[in-house]
Order: structure tokens, then C-alpha cells, then sequence
């Protein structure tokens, strides 16, 4: 029992060190409903209070869990209630001042990141949820650590086409207010399809009405360990790399299991889940693309990529669903560009195009994630993107979603710099043939017939 004891820490030590694991994300989630407030400057004041309360030992915490275990935690983040929904109830014209409420507030506390400047509209909106997509520019552009998302389509409701042409307009201004940044602030806009109210990860995440007041919830990371259990098996059977990524998986799982139930316990709030998404960045060795290509594509994009895809995906979930008795968010595998090196080196290369990356996402944890497209790309251009990748989230009961940015000032080919986590992507093409007409007709496209389960 010793030996078997010492053999897993000293696996675990490898993987923190050579297979580049760590945990990408621990967040709190915290319920806003009880913030809202006919005036919206007392609203806005609450939302402060109650977030630097629930979040004042959210760093300390973590940090001390990272220290005390020896494994790396990248982020600290906080996830809120859509506030279309809090802010609903003000007088407020405009919600740029929740905004600035919630960015204070994350500043205060020393998180990363804070989601949840959201709307639900995947049916229709109210006035609240048009006052936030219009106010999304403005705020993202007037904030540091904000993020924001709209879901504007599900499998039960169709796809709510009239917000998607608004949508394709929101990143287009998103993007000029920060032109000198080539639309940098487009960084943080998520519009998905069939969007998950336990997410731990941005941009996307926020806090589900269902949920508990407060909850903590962990995103684990891993490329490079599965990446390494393939090399293992390398030559074998697809049998054999299913059960390679499955057993990677289950440690993985493990791992983010322990640092959320640790950071609940010691904060006092209930854990809500592990996120099994394999999360990349731009470091050599932390790639989904480079796990692609271990299976013996000689390039993520060519043909074999999707059903590549697939197994890992559906090992990472068995393998994770095996660990843990509550995972949840989005769970599988991302595939940003801009923050997964193997994806840049293709992108650049021209070996994988965004109609490749729209197909791989019908099988990924998310889609067209982190994608930059020339500065001049129209709105139309962009919410005919939206529709297609939630018409195959809704067709396939998935999460799938958009994040673009418009880089303004650059040209297909040109790289655009994010730093950081969010790295670095070249400038991808796009169809020039119009959509215009399409993303003007409005309306909605039915939910499909499978949709109707009850």
C-alpha cells in the first residue's frame, strides 16, 4: 500500500512538471438575484458588497492550496447571475455601471477574471436583455476583467435569430472601441448555443439560477498528460489510445477533484463540479492539436482530424465521469486557436481552415473559439458564423459557440497578439460572399423535431 501510495505521487509530480498538468481554474460562483434594486446605483452597491464579501478569501485560499499541494492553479475566477436578470429591475438605461460594479468588485478581491455581464435569449428578450447587448461594447471596452456572453439559441427553444444579427453587430463595435488594441476586447464575448449555467471558464462562465447560492467549481487542464499516455501506446490500436486517454483522464479528474473540495471546505460553500475540458495554451507540451497529431495525423486539419476528435473527447468524459461524481460545465476538449500552440503553427501554415474548425466543432467541448478574421469582416459576415455554429449545437443537443475577434488594422495572414493565457493567432480567411440578406431576415428557426422531449 506504500509503494502503491508513493508510485501515484510520484506520477502526480510528473505530471505537474514534465506534462505541464495544472488546474486551469478554480471558481466561485455567487448568486446575484438577491442584489437587484429599483435604482441601480443601489443595486450596484450590493453586487460590490456581496461579491467582496463571499470572494474576499477566495485568492488566499487558493493560493494556499497551490502551495500546500505543489500544484500549479492558473486562474482565480468568479462567476455571477446573468445580470440582464438583476439588472432587470432598475431604472437603469443602460447596464455599463453593473459592469464597472462587477470589474471594482473583481479588482478588490484579486481574481483574474469575473463572468456573467449576461443574457438568456435563445427564445426572445426582454427590455433588460436588449439594454445589456447594447450596453456589451461599452462595457467590455470601459472594463479590465469582465466578461460577458449571451445565449442565443438551445435544442429546446431554436435559434433566435434576430439576436444573432445583433450579436454580429455587438463584436463589430466591440472590436472598433478597441481598434488600437485590433479588437482585443473581443477577447471577452462568448455567444453560445445550449449554454451551460455551471461553467467555470471564460469567457463564458456564469452563475445558473439553479444553482446554490454560492458554490465552488474547479476547471482542470492536461493536454500534455494525455498527450504523454499516447505516446506510450504509440503504434497501438485505437482501442488501445481509448484507454490510454480514458486512465489519463480519470488522474486528471482526480486532481481537480481534491483542490475543490478543498477550496470549498476552507471557504465555507458547497463544491459544484470539475470541468473535464482539456484546456491548451501557447506553451509547447499544453496542446490538444499536438494530441491530434500523437494518433498520426501528420497535421491537425487534415482528414482524420474530427474522428481524432471524437475518441479523445469521449475518453476524457468517461475517463473524468469515472473520477468524479460531479462534473459538469462543459467537459471535453477545447480547441481555441490563439491559446493552443499546435493550432497556431496549423493556422499559420494554412493546414486548417475555419470550415475545418466549424466541422471538429460538432465533436469539441465548445467552437470557433479564439478565432481572429480580417478587421473589415461585416457584421453580417459574423452573425452568419453565430447561426452556423449554433444551428449545430441545437442539431446535436451541444454547447457550441463564437468568439471572434475582428482584428482591426490586419489582414489574413497577419498575427495578432492577445498575451498571456490568450496568446497569440493568425489572422484567419473567411468567405467573401455576402450574408447580408440571410442575417436580415430575423425571426427565429424552429427548435428541431428532437428537440421535444418531455
Amino acid at each position: 500500500m506504500v509503494f502503491d501510495r508513493n508510485a501515484n505521487i510520484l506520477e502526480t509530480l510528473q505530471m505537474i512538471e514534465e506534462d505541464k498538468l495544472d488546474i486551469r481554474t478554480v471558481t466561485m460562483g455567487i448568486s446575484l438575484l438577491d442584489c437587484a434594486d429599483a435604482q441601480a446605483e443601489v443595486a450596484c452597491q450590493k453586487i460590490y458588497q456581496k461579491i467582496t464579501q463571499r470572494a474576499q478569501k477566495l485568492v488566499e485560499v487558493v493560493e494556499g492550496i497551490e502551495a500546500e499541494l505543489g500544484i500549479p492553479i492558473i486562474n482565480k475566477r468568479i462567476s455571477v447571475t446573468p445580470i440582464s436578470l438583476v439588472a432587470g429591475a432598475s431604472d437603469a438605461t443602460d447596464y455599463v455601471e453593473y459592469a464597472k460594479a462587477l470589474d471594482a468588485a473583481a479588482k478588490a478581491t484579486g481574481v483574474d477574471f469575473i463572468g456573467g455581464f449576461s443574457a438568456l435569449v435563445d427564445k426572445g428578450m426582454t427590455p433588460a436583455d436588449s439594454r445589456l447587448l447594447e450596453s456589451i461594447p461599452r462595457a467590455l471596452n470601459e472594463t479590465d476583467v469582465v466578461c460577458a456572453s449571451v445565449n442565443i439559441g438551445s435544442s429546446r427553444a431554436g435559434i433566435n435569430m434576430s439576436a444573432v444579427a445583433k450579436m454580429g453587430e455587438v463584436i463589430r463595435q466591440t472590436a472598433e472601441g478597441s481598434a488600437h488594441k485590433h479588437g482585443f476586447a473581443c477577447s471577452k464575448l462568448v455567444v453560445f448555443a445550449n449554454a451551460v449555467s455551471d461553467n467555470p471558464f471564460m469567457a463564458g462562465a456564469f452563475h445558473g439560477v439553479q444553482e446554490a447560492d454560492t458554490v465552488i467549481s474547479v476547471g482542470v487542464s492536461g493536454p500534455g498528460v494525455v498527450k504523454r499516455a499516447l505516446e506510450r501506446v504509440r503504434g497501438e490500436s485505437f482501442d488501445a489510445c481509448a484507454e490510454a486517454v480514458k486512465k489519463a483522464a480519470f488522474k486528471i479528474t482526480r486532481v481537480g477533484q481534491l483542490v475543490g473540495n478543498l477550496a470549498a471546505e476552507r471557504l465555507g460553500v458547497q463544491f459544484g463540479i470539475v470541468d473535464l475540458s482539456l484546456a491548451p495554451t501557447a506553451e509547447v507540451g499544453d496542446s490538444v492539436a499536438h494530441i491530434l497529431e500523437e494518433m498520426g495525423l501528420e497535421s491537425v486539419g487534415t482528414h482524420g482530424t474530427i474522428a481524432a476528435l471524437a475518441l479523445v473527447n469521449d475518453a476524457v468524459k468517461k475517463g473524468g465521469m469515472m473520477a468524479c461524481s460531479h462534473v459538469g460545465g462543459l467537459s471535453g476538449s477545447f480547441i481555441p486557436v490563439s491559446e493552443d500552440i499546435g493550432m497556431i503553427e496549423a493556422a499559420a501554415a494554412q493546414k486548417i481552415t475555419l470550415d475545418k474548425l466549424e466541422a471538429m466543432t460538432a465533436i469539441c467541448s465548445v467552437g470557433l473559439d479564439m478565432v481572429a478574421i480580417p478587421g473589415d469582416t461585416s457584421a453580417s459576415t459574423i452573425a452568419a458564423m453565430i447561426a452556423d455554429e449554433a444551428a449545430i449545437g441545437v442539431m446535436n443537443h451541444k454547447t457550441t459557440a463564437v468568439r471572434v475577434i475582428p482584428a482591426i488594422g490586419l489582414e489574413i495572414g497577419q498575427m495578432v497578439e492577445f498575451g498571456g493565457l490568450l496568446g497569440r493567432a493568425p489572422v484567419m480567411p473567411i468567405h467573401a460572399e455576402s450574408s447580408e440578406l440571410f442575417a436580415a431576415r430575423g425571426g427565429r428557426i424552429p427548435s428541431p423535431v428532437h428537440g421535444f422531449r418531455n
